[in-house]
């Protein structure tokens, strides 16, 4: 990664742009107030404000580094959850293979900050993109890309939006999951019309096959390790019709959050073809992990003894009314807080500096900026209070935050975290 693109973000300086982070801050650069190591609760900061927890984040980076070594998985987490540069980074310093992304927006972000190796997990049929990455091929012979291919017309579009290219650019055939999947091609034989249309195409390079199990209908492990079996086995079926020839290694990717364990599974049983597998794993809400949807689905679940994610994300709100006994409203809101797939969960109480159990509180409803309480009679909850909450769904959990503070567990923010939505 560029070490002065990185740089650059900790001399951004502090203002209106930054929602949750102290009103004297205004002026410093980012690196300035990290250095002053504020407390999160008693140095200025205002809700609501989301933090993240430096020791779990550091643990979730750990453990999937360790588990991505121990199964033989290059692993290229996915960045769209977090779009955070500095993120990235850390990744790669604990053994990433690279980055996966979604859209070309979010490559020229990870292109800005100098990656590497990026896997877009999407066919890319914009003209503008192609042109633009074909530039970036050519000038950087280190950078290195590989995208999805799903439809022959997908294969038209990018040959013909990369003619005069010197460079090939390198492609996947996605297997889709099943029918009422997301994308992908349905069956083996739409699979090999692709890849025929792939090598007539002189501007790609086929050289693998991915998907994401994610997507199969009704999952449970026996569907899941069907899937990716098959996905195997056309990567196998490619290779002895020959369509992977003149490769240094042959890509098979798949891996979503929810099912990584099944992927370091069946990617334990590819054969040995024509060239080395790139088993290439692209998990990426590990990062955070939630208090909710993840929390549930982790594959730790199912297999405790490789060890356990923490949430790392923290939603700090005030009350600011309470018009009953049973009923009380804090200052975050739709605007602040992941709710696609679950509300944000009460947790702690913060009261003249001493923390206690949210007992008693639920939270019922998101406005676009307060969150509506119900409280039972056992709720001790004044206005002024701060409550803490978790979230779950890390994807929508950091873009609606520009600069996250990280803090420690006695509240002492260590670091910032930029993202780029």
């Amino acid at each position: 990664m560029s070490t002065q693109a990185l740089a650059r973000l900790a001399t951004e300086h502090v203002d209106h742009r930054f929602k949750g982070l102290p009103p004297d801050a205004d002026g410093l650069t980012v690196a300035e107030l990290a250095a002053q190591r504020r407390n999160l609760f008693t140095d200025g900061f205002t809700t609501p404000v989301l933090a993240l927890s430096a020791e779990h984040l550091e643990h979730n980076l750990r453990l999937m580094a360790t588990y991505t070594a121990r199964h033989g998985l290059a692993f290229a987490p996915h960045g769209k959850t977090t779009m955070a540069p500095q993120l990235f980074q850390r990744q790669i310093e604990r053994g990433a293979w690279g980055i996966t992304l979604a859209v070309p927006h979010q490559v020229r972000v990870a292109r800005a900050f100098g990656i590497r190796r990026i896997f877009l997990a999407n066919e890319l049929v914009d003209a503008a993109a192609l042109r633009r990455l074909a530039g970036e091929l050519a000038t950087d012979p280190a950078f290195e890309f590989v995208c999805y291919v799903d439809s022959v017309r997908g294969v038209e579009l990018m040959d013909a939006a990369l003619r005069g290219t010197d460079r090939p650019l390198d492609v996947v055939v996605e297997l889709a999951a099943g029918e009422g999947a997301r994308t992908g091609v349905r069956t083996e034989a739409e699979c090999a019309a692709i890849a025929d249309a792939v090598a007539a195409a002189p501007t790609l390079r086929l050289v693998g096959v991915a998907g994401y199990e994610g997507e199969v209908p009704q999952a449970n492990p026996e569907r899941v390790h069907a899937w990716l079996r098959r996905l195997v086995a056309l990567a196998v079926d490619f290779d002895k019709a020959g369509r992977f020839q003149g490769l240094d290694q042959i890509v098979v990717s798949a891996g979503g959050s929810a099912w990584f364990d099944a992927v370091a599974d069946v990617f334990a049983e590819i054969p040995e073809l024509s060239a080395p597998v790139l088993k290439l794993l692209r998990s990426g809400a590990y990062v955070s992990h939630d208090d909710g949807h993840y929390r549930k689905l982790t594959p730790f679940n199912r297999v405790a003894e490789e060890g356990a994610l923490e949430p790392a994300f923290r939603l700090w709100a005030q009350v600011v009314s309470r018009p009953s006994a049973e009923q009380a409203f804090v200052n975050a809101g739709k605007r602040d807080a992941a709710y696609d797939l679950d509300l944000p969960f009460a947790q702690v109480v913060r009261r003249d500096g001493t923390e206690r159990p949210a007992t008693g509180i639920e939270v019922t409803a998101l406005s676009d900026q307060h969150a509506w309480l119900r409280t039972g009679p056992e709720a001790d909850l004044q206005v002024g209070d701060w409550l803490g909450m978790g979230l779950s769904h890390p994807c929508t959990s950091f873009d609606k935050w520009q600069l996250i503070p990280v803090a420690e567990a006695d509240g002492t923010v260590v670091d910032y975290i930029r993202t780029f939505f």
